[in-house]
């Protein structure tokens, strides 16, 4: 049975790790029978009407399990992570739904509406319906982006992998079908490209960090010679937190929500 685990509002601008690398951390310490399929990042509203710390970005968890009887350990597990390494002065929230949770459809309506409108806790409450979603300190105000984080990443056409089996030790070439193996699938954006063959290499900039795509990770690649792709995508530079923010995506906010 697949389960999203959404978590928001962990850190603040001062604090050592983010919401993203706690994710990581609970991706790697979920209870016996549960499995780890990868970590996404969902990027939310930047907007002066919402307070944030440098991206306004939630993370999801996805994870098989192997029964329904281990969520309760599964949310026990996360709300340890989550109050043992928070840091103090964040809001932090968590939401756990199961695949099967007639709450999901309401919380992917709630996802999209994270994307582009300032949301209340309340909404997010709503929408989170019987499915657990709680608030650990502060404001509680993580609610929102856990919630939506879920949400999107259940709908499966938004975020971007940060966590995946063997995802940083990817080398600067791989072949598509190494890629494949790992469950990543290759898809070229070139206007008339070629699919990228199984035999075709990719040079991955050094940061594979793969599309949320049909509810899996994809790899957007352009040609760069025949038999050879690039990866789309690369890391930015960054000269401190908060200075990274999506230029789409407006003015760093400073009101509490």
């Amino acid at each position: 049975m697949r389960i999203y685990i959404g978590l928001d509002d962990t850190d603040t601008i001062d604090a050592p790790f983010g919401t993203g690398k706690l994710a990581r951390w609970l991706s790697a310490a979920l209870p016996d029978g549960c499995r780890c399929q990868g970590v996404v990042r969902q990027q939310l509203l930047v907007s002066p009407e919402i307070a944030y710390t440098s991206h306004n970005s939630a993370a999801c968890i996805l994870a098989d399990v192997a029964a329904a009887a281990l969520l309760p350990a599964v949310i026990d597990q996360a709300v340890r992570t989550i109050v043992d390494n928070a840091v103090p002065g964040s809001d932090p929230g968590l939401c756990v739904v199961t695949e099967s949770d007639p709450a999901l459809p309401g919380l992917m309506a709630f996802g999209r509406a994270c994307t582009h409108r300032v949301c209340t806790r309340s909404q997010a409450t709503a929408a989170a319906g019987a499915a657990h979603l709680s608030g650990h300190g502060g404001t509680d105000d993580g609610i929102i982006g856990a919630a939506a984080a879920v949400g999107l990443t259940a709908e499966g056409w938004l975020g971007r992998y940060i966590e995946l089996d063997g995802l940083r030790d990817t080398p600067a070439e791989v072949s598509v079908a190494q890629l494949r193996t790992r469950g990543i699938r290759v898809m070229a954006v070139d206007r008339d490209a070629p699919a990228p063959a199984p035999e075709d290499r990719v040079l991955t900039n050094g940061w594979l960090r793969p599309m949320h795509m049909a509810r899996g990770p994809v790899l957007l690649v352009g040609c760069e010679a025949p038999g050879l792709w690039r990866n789309l995508h690369a890391k930015k530079r960054k000269h401190g937190r908060g200075l990274d923010t999506p230029q789409c995506a407006g003015a760093v906010k400073t009101a509490a929500r």
